[in-house]
């Protein structure tokens, strides 16, 4: 086979599985997000081999599944996509329930963990453009119900005043992550309700169908839970500070 046969070849293979109406702009801002998300925590993990083994096997075995259509399959009795998040949610369980799991949560990097949300801001962009290529509902975007674009843009301040100048004390940045996690569950909790699938209750109009694709399938799989877990980490981390002094 030719190069030019081959190139056509991979060509029609990842048109197979990305969505037609999605314009190249947002695809890459996307992937900027995905890489900064994962390297933001690769350096708050002390640049865990671990970690890169896990999360690239973890991308690749996603990436087949979406390539295979696998979550393109939306009336089964138990909807697919929560492949997507349930894994790494009980992995993320494992990791606080054993003493090996407690000891790689104490050793991130707070920093890091704080200054990681500010990737919460252009993934509200990319909500808002695939609400408008009519790949997920308006509830998803800053327009409806979503307010995560708040932690987005009080990151870097959170940070800065936190850990630069420090004129901010432990109990306020235990709030902030609180009331952030809070946000993200509300957003998560409306994506996946708007899913198409037989628990459907939200976007009935405009399901969020942009997950079921490539590359889009990694906001729940990755990036999601790693947003997830820096929360989880600042709080116990943050938590035990003040404990100790007091």
């Amino acid at each position: 086979m030719s190069f030019e046969n081959q190139f056509h070849c991979v060509f029609f293979a990842i048109n197979a599985f990305l969505m037609n109406n999605i314009t190249v702009y947002i695809y890459a801002t996307f992937g900027f997000v995905l890489i900064s998300t994962i390297h933001l925590f690769y350096k708050a993990s002390q640049q865990s081999k671990g970690f890169l083994i896990l999360i690239s096997s973890w991308l690749i075995l996603q990436s087949i599944l979406v390539i295979l259509g696998f979550y393109q399959v939306t009336n089964s009795e138990f909807p697919r996509f929560q492949l997507l998040l349930l894994p790494p949610l009980f992995f993320i369980f494992i990791l606080f329930r054993t003493k090996k799991g407690r000891a790689f949560i104490d050793r991130l990097d707070l920093k890091i963990l704080t200054i990681i949300h500010i990737v919460r801001l252009p993934i509200e962009v990319v909500l808002y453009w695939l609400f408008i290529a009519k790949a997920v509902p308006q509830l998803m975007t800053f327009e409806g119900r979503n307010f995560d674009v708040i932690t987005g843009i009080t990151a870097p301040i959170i940070y800065y005043f936190g850990f630069v100048k420090t004129t901010l004390n432990k109990s306020i940045l235990l709030v902030w992550n609180i009331l952030c996690l809070g946000l993200l569950i509300n957003i998560v909790v409306n994506g996946l309700l708007s899913a198409p699938s037989p628990f459907q209750q939200f976007g009935f109009e405009q399901p969020n169908v942009a997950i079921l694709h490539f590359p889009f399938m990694f906001l729940p799989a990755c990036i999601v839970p790693i947003i997830l877990f820096s929360h989880l980490a600042s709080i116990r981390q943050l938590s035990t500070i003040i404990l100790q002094t007091e």
